[in-house]
């Protein structure tokens, strides 16, 4: 069996090689279909169940909560006209002194934190040194899926560069539950752009080697903390 380069035994493309094993029972396998056949000619039935269960908008919040604190998130519940006060709470107990927020960001969320707000646009970009230097990152977010406790980041302005969710060890994440939060993975696709950076964060960086050790903040925040708020904590400009 033939090897390469960076290429352990059993990974060859000689004759006699796994690989052209595969794509031979491949071939065989599609060897009477109709070469003017295509995928579409056969639509897929989708019947299967796009959500387990029916919740009310509360019990999906509820459901959200449990499901983030399962993957080590600190969630934290509040209304709109509370958010600035607990976003000013949350960092003092961090001791936070240099947060950085992305550009679309509501400037009224911070006002009465005592902290150095580092912005970050495309004008202006952080480099990820300087990102390693910031306390926190406070970000909105595109959606939360209370089944499987995620929340998903867009690139949206109030969300930022990827970069800034990444590299910092500290992310406070807020979530508007009137309108951000959805059941399922199946719901929450329809209203994602696939086109758009998509980040799906279920609870800190985590990752384990072979012995199954939790190492967390690899490559990502070692903290979450994901803001649930009623109501809608936007001024009436940033309304869409």
């Amino acid at each position: 069996m033939s090897t390469g380069p960076g290429m352990g035994p059993g990974v060859g493309v000689g004759p006699g090689s796994s690989k052209e094993r595969v794509l031979g029972r491949v071939r065989r396998a599609l060897s009477d279909v109709p070469r003017d056949e295509h995928p579409e000619d056969h639509p897929v039935v989708r019947d299967y169940l796009t959500t387990h269960g029916q919740h009310t908008p509360a019990e999906s919040v509820d459901l959200l909560a449990r499901n983030l604190s399962d993957y080590r998130a600190v969630v934290h519940h509040t209304d709109a006209a509370g958010l600035p006060a607990l976003l000013s709470r949350l960092l003092a107990a961090r001791g936070a002194r240099r947060v950085v927020v992305p550009s679309g960001l509501s400037g009224t969320w911070l006002a009465g934190a005592e902290v150095h707000v580092v912005p970050d646009s495309a004008s202006a970009a952080l480099s990820p040194d300087e990102l390693d230097t910031v306390d926190s990152v406070v970000t909105g977010c595109a959606l939360a899926i209370s089944e499987t406790g995620t929340i998903v980041l867009d690139g949206s302005p109030d969300q930022g560069r990827r970069a800034i969710s990444l590299v910092p060890d500290h992310h406070l994440c807020v979530v508007r539950t009137a309108d951000q939060v959805v059941d399922s993975v199946p719901q929450a696709l329809p209203r994602l752009d696939p086109a758009r950076p998509l980040t799906w964060i279920s609870g800190p960086s985590a990752t384990s080697d072979i012995e199954l050790d939790r190492v967390e903040g690899v490559h990502g925040p070692r903290t979450l903390e994901v803001i649930l708020v009623a109501g809608d904590p936007r001024p009436a400009s940033a309304y869409p």
